[in-house]
Parts: C-alpha cells; structure tokens; sequence
C-alpha cells in the first residue's frame, strides 16, 4: 500500500472499520382551524400502500363502482378535527410503512415483509415517525436516531457532511446497513448513502441484530430501513422556509393527492433545497433534493407505485481529523476549537450527485395469496478532495502543536439494481394459522474508486496559516468491484391462540469479483450461506408479550489477503429475549430486550504488515429499553436507556478489550407537550437530554473518550394553517470529542444549533 493510498484509507476509516480504509409532517393536510390538537403536524391521510394491501373480504363481488371506491377512501382518509386525538387509537387503520399521528408506530413490515404489529414481533425494533423527526427539528438521518436504544447515526458527531456513521449494537453497520423501502442501498470502500435526505422518508425503521434470512448479505448489527413517503389519497400541500447557525437556509415542499376523480392515479412531490455553513470553517453544506412519486390502482386488487429521488450535494468536510491532545484533554493548556478547519481550503470538496427510481407493486391473487414486486435502481458519484491530520509525529511537534497531513483527491461511482418478488399466502391447518411467504431477490453492485495521493507540510493547529501548497504523489487507488446475490428465502408465521412462533430460512449465492487497476491485481470468488431464525412469543390480553429469537447473518468482505484473495464472508449470530407492553387504551409501546450477539471472520489488520486477516471475533452483549407514547392533550415522550458490553474475543493483539467508540451506557429522554386551550392554545415547547457513556478512543483502549451529555429545546406555535418553531440542539453548547479512532482520528459533536422555522399547510 502506497503513502498515498494509506492516506485515501485513513479518511474513511471512522465509517469503514470492516475495510481499515484508513419524510415534515406525516402526509400532511389542511390544518384544523383550532390549534388544540394533540399533534404540532397534522392529521394525514391513509396511503394506499402497495407493499401492504388490506385484504379483501372474502363476501365482496369482483367489481365495485367509482362511488363506492370513493367512498371507501374518505372513510379511511383521516379528517381535520379540532378536538384532541383520542390516545387510545389515533392510528385506526395504520399499516406498514405508512403516515403515524404522533411518536408511535405500532405495525411494520421491516422485520417480516409483512404487516405485522410490533407487539406481534419477536425481535427489537427502533420506529422514528415523521412527527418525531418533525418535532425534534432532525435535519439528517444521524439527528432523527438520537433518541433510539443501541442505536447510532452520527457516531463521528453532527459535523460530519458526508454520512455521519452508524452504529447498532455495538457494531457499524454504515457500509451494510441502509435499505430504502425494505431494498440495499449499497456503499463503495469510501462513499455511502446514509446522508439520503430524512424529509423524503414518512419513517426510520431499525431492525436490531443479524436479519439475513430476509435480507440476504447485511452485517451482524442489524439495519436501517428508510421508508419513502407515497402518494396520499387526499389532496393537500405543505411549504416552508427555514434558517438558523452556520449562515442555513432552507426550503421544503411537500403536495400531492389524487390526479383524477376517481381516485385511481395519486401524486406525491416533496423537495428540498438548501444553502448552508458548517461549524468548521470553509465547509459548506449544500443540498438539493428532490422526489416525484405516483401511484396507479387500475382496480382493488392491483397497485403500483413509481418512486424516484434526486440529491445533489455540494459540500465541504465537516469532518475534522484531529489528535486526542488538544481536544480529549488538553496542550499545554491549549484547545483545538471546534470551528478549527485542519486543511487547505483550496482542497476542500465532498460533492455527490444521487439518485434512485423503481417501483412497489401489488397484487392480490385471490383473498388468501397476495404477489409484492419490489425494484430499484440505485446511482452514486463522488467527487472529495481533502487534507486531514495524521498526529504529532514527536513530542516536539506535539508541545510545538504541529499537526502532519495527509491528503487525497478522486472520486467514486456506484451502480446497482435490485429485485425482491415476494408471495404471501394466509392459511390454516387445523388448529393453526399461518401467514407464508416465498420470496427471491437479486441484487447486482458496481462500483470504482479512484484516488491520488497528496502532501503538504505540518501546521499549527492552535494557530493555523494556511498556504494551499501541496504535491501530487501519484495514483494511489484504483479498485472496481462488482458483485451479484441470489436469494430463496421462506418465512412462516404460524399461530396458536396467543401463542406464536416464526421460522425462516434463505439461501444465498453471491460471485464478486474486485478489479485493482493500478496495481494490475484481480480477484474473485463465489460464496453460498445458509440463514436461517426461529423465534416464540406468547401474547397476554394485558398488552405484555414476552418473546424469544434466534437469528443468523452473513456478509461477503471486500478485504484481500496477502497473496490477493478475497476473504471469507463474515457471520453472525444473536441470541434475544425480550418483553414488548402495549397499554390496553393507552397510545403506548414499551420494549425490553436483552441480547447475545456475535461477529465472526472478523478482518483485521495487525501490524508491523498491516495486511488482511481474518481472525477477529467480538461479541457484544446487552440490555435496552426503549418507550414511546402519544397521550391525550397533546402529550409525546420517548425515552431510550441501552447497555451494551462489547469485547474483541478473537484478535492478534487485542484479546478482551472494547472495541473504539462503542459507550457502555447510553439514555436519552425527549417529550413535548401543546397546549390545548385558554391563552396559551397552540404553543408547543418540549425538549430532550442526550447521554453517552465514555469510550476507548483505540482499540487498545489506551485513552478514554469522557461521557458527554446534550440538551435540545422546542418552542412552537400553531394557528390556522400557519406553524412557527424553534428548534434548538446541544443548548448548553457543550464542547465534547463525539468518538476517536486513534491518535489521529478524534472528531468533535456539533455545538450549539439553532433553526427557525415558518410552514404554511392547507
């Protein structure tokens, strides 16, 4: 590995440790004209979703007239209303993937492909609503996770403008674990999509723990489905402006509705456009964003939606490289501020162009069997240009605060298109019901990474002079890869009265192939795995459901030995009992799990070669509990608690020591109340604490990372159709180092962040 190309690597290693390459308001409508509601969003309608079709009765006849379809929809489109939402069931008629009044969702398809209730689930799973994201004021995908049990999305802190990092029980899953509506949005060694704009996602759904038996290649931590927002049955529209820290200004819309009278062809728009600082000087953030959608039901039993998404971003690094001293403690009584760019500026650059078009179908073969079509293109390029530190190179330099760099420029493009057919029948055998499914998906990835190395001197980083000086060290990358996956997997629901019990099993067949140009190195192989999970839960009449799973995964690296073949795919395993409690007549779900979790094959890189082996193992063990509830008057609150007791149990040098930036404990707590009459109607103030235990900056624990603690603040109001708030996030200001990988690699959280926002709906 060339100077250059180690340099390329380091920048990414925060998001690709297994490489060492070192949707506002919920469909919103018209708003109710007085402000006491229970929600600062408003009532949306119910979207015909195709990838969960009710079922049709077994009395009706084949044909029904246009009236009665319209009147089916008003029946089930949710209404303006003045009062407050009754706490009880203020989601009748939700279904997988669709609009939730309020923080909580009580059906999913992420964990089955199939609309099933979460307290029918037996296996942890983390929902972020579209009123969440719209109440906490979370600008990207990392702000909306923040207050999910075991779950990470801006590992390496809020100023990371490329796609923040995540973390889900103690393992990061940023390179495997993004799905868009239940499809694998993949990554190259140094770019990813998880910086996917959260205001085209209606929710945020994390499926905790290996789930390869309906997912096929994805890491052992679990996944992150991002589930699109649709075309709604009703019309209505939605705009607003926004502004705030850093020199942001934002603009969003959302419309959409029926495009004929019969209701037949629906149309959802929503965009986004911004123009924004950072906290770091130099770094701009960028973003247009844009997502046409329709949908076509030619009758009741058959639906399909054509789903599409445009991003263009134009960005800096937000992400600073920086040593422990000086940020995790002290130099000499120095501190590197937070605002500190560490580069040149005239070598600056994160821009990426993204984009995706497919489709959700539906159709209902007969009352009993139901065939989804699920299918989508997916296309990435990067352009990034950047100087980073690489430490004090001596003890002189450290008490001088020299900071060397290195540097890299290049880009990155990534193909792929996936398939998932699916047939789900319902049926009985004796005394047991069953809900089926059949499934086989193909996925094929391309991608190329291309990079140049680059050298500049040391500087001050306590008094910076910048020279936009540098040298071209030569090429230092240039891999391609390209890899296909076949999966058959089956899956059965099966219930006895209360009892329940789920078994699956897939088999996977996956040829990669790995290109590196510059180096005239090629590589290939095939690999095939079994997955399979058996779990039992057993519903009370009470709400309470206590469950037990098994789980399995598998993921084929991209990592080369030494004598330039690929490395066996990683596996894992998980072990989960939990209790799941859904309060008869309260809007409530609560969740308590314990887990054994497990990652083989892990690759490692020990020195003094610093090659390719695959010798690691960790296991993490823990505990979360995790509560959302909507309540009368206008009451949310979320609250997440996790534990999580990682170990590398298989390493050359690092034999029971915590993996870097997994924090033992992590609590966070978020309510918002609106006031429902009298002279302060319509006001909504809320906030949250954010806590997180401390880390081992290395992964041979040698430093600590101290625990930090957040605080995030609302103060809204709502009249008419107009909605004014004031999100504001770490109020306290709090300077605090987010994670560390090394000596090198220590990256600080966002400071304090205020936006103002003003939304018009109707």
């Amino acid at each position: 590995m060339t100077t250059a190309h180690y340099s390329r690597a380091v920048a990414h290693l925060p998001a690709i440790r297994i490489f060492c390459l070192c949707a506002t308001s919920a469909l919103a409508l018209s708003v109710p004209t007085e402000p006491a509601q229970a929600q600062t969003t408003l009532p949306a309608v119910t979207v015909e979703s195709p990838q969960q079709r009710a079922r049709p009765a077994a009395s009706r006849p084949a044909q029904r007239s246009s009236a009665n379809r319209a009147a089916r929809a008003n029946r089930s489109a949710r209404t303006p209303q003045a009062a407050p939402v009754a706490a009880a069931n203020p989601n009748a008629g939700e279904r997988a993937g669709g609009p939730v009044v309020g923080f909580v969702a009580t059906r999913s398809g992420t964990g089955t492909k199939t609309d099933t209730p979460l307290i029918e689930t037996p296996q942890s799973i983390s929902i972020v609503t579209r009123d969440q994201v719209t109440n906490q004021g979370a600008g990207s995908i990392g702000e909306a996770l923040r207050y999910s049990a075991g779950v990470s999305g801006d590992v390496n802190g809020g100023s990371d403008t490329r796609f923040g990092g995540l973390q889900i029980r103690g393992f990061d899953m940023t390179m495997p674990g993004l799905y868009l509506d239940g499809l694998r949005l993949p990554s190259s060694q140094y770019v990813h999509f998880l910086g996917l704009e959260p205001y085209g996602a209606e929710r945020l759904e994390v499926l905790k723990g290996p789930s390869s038996t309906m997912y096929g290649g994805s890491g052992t931590g679990g996944l992150l489905n991002y589930v699109s927002k649709l075309p709604t049955a009703r019309q209505f529209g939605e705009v607003s402006i926004s502004g705030g820290s850093f020199n942001r200004y934002q603009g969003e819309f959302d419309f959409g509705g029926p495009a004929n009278k019969e209701g037949t062809v629906l149309y959802r728009l929503t965009g986004v456009i911004r123009d924004s600082d950072t906290q770091v000087d130099f770094s701009k953030n960028n973003r247009v964003f844009i997502a046409p959608a329709v949908t076509l039901k030619p009758n009741e039993d058959t639906s399909i939606t054509f789903l599409s998404n445009y991003q263009k971003d134009k960005a800096g690094w937000g992400l600073q490289f920086f040593p422990p001293s000086g940020t995790v403690w002290a130099n000499n009584g120095r501190t590197i501020p937070v605002n500190r760019f560490g580069g040149e500026p005239g070598m600056n650059q994160f821009d990426t162009e993204q984009a995706s078009v497919g489709y959700l179908f539906s159709h209902n073969i007969n009352d009993a069997l139901t065939f989804r079509q699920n299918l989508r293109y997916s296309y990435m390029y990067n352009q990034q240009a950047s100087f980073y530190g690489t430490g004090y190179a001596t003890a002189a330099d450290e008490a001088a605060g020299l900071m060397g760099r290195g540097g890299s420029a290049g880009d990155s493009t990534i193909n792929s298109f996936a398939v998932d057919n699916q047939l789900q029948g319902k049926f009985t055998t004796g005394i047991l019901s069953h809900t089926a499914l059949f499934g086989i998906d193909y996925r094929n990835t391309t991608f190329r990474d291309r990079a140049n190395g680059y050298s500049t001197g040391k500087i001050d980083i306590f008094n910076p002079v910048y020279t936009n000086a540098w040298v071209n060290t030569g090429p230092a990358d240039d891999t391609g890869v390209k890899q296909s996956q076949v999966g058959i997997y089956a899956q059965d629901q099966i219930k006895l009265g209360n009892l329940s019990f789920q078994l699956g099993g897939r088999q996977d067949f996956v040829t990669t192939d790995v290109d590196a140009s510059l180096f005239n190195t090629k590589a290939s192989t095939n690999a095939s795995a079994f997955t399979g999970r058996a779990a039992v839960m057993y519903n009370f009449d009470s709400g309470v459901a206590p469950y037990f799973s098994y789980s399995e995964s598998f993921l084929p690296v991209l990592n080369t030995d030494g004598l330039g073949n690929l490395l066996k795919p990683e596996t894992g395993k998980q072990y989960e009992v939990g209790i799941k409690y859904q309060p008869v007549g309260i809007n409530a779900l609560i969740t308590l799990a314990a887990f054994d979790l497990t990652r083989a094959n892990v690759v490692t890189f020990p020195p003094p070669t610093f090659a390719a082996v695959q010798t690691g193992e960790i296991n993490s063990r823990g505990i979360e509990l995790e509560g959302t509830a909507t309540l009368a008057e206008g009451f949310n609150i979320r609250g997440a608690y996790s534990y999580i007791h990682a170990t590398v149990t298989k390493d050359p040098v690092n034999i029971g020591n915590a993996p870097a930036t997994v924090p033992l404990n992590r609590f966070s707590l978020w309510s918002d109340y609106t006031f429902q009459g009298g002279p302060l109607a319509g006001i909504q103030v809320g906030g949250g604490i954010r806590y997180v235990g401390s880390t081992f900056g290395d992964d041979a624990n040698t430093f600590q990372v101290p625990a930090s603690t957040a605080i995030d603040a609302l103060v809204a109001y709502t009249k008419d159709n107009w909605r004014m708030a004031l999100n504001v996030t770490n109020l306290a200001d709090t300077r605090y180092v987010a994670a560390c990988y090394g000596y090198t690699s220590c990256f600080y959280a966002e400071g304090r962040k205020a936006i103002a926002k003003l939304t018009y709906r109707w």
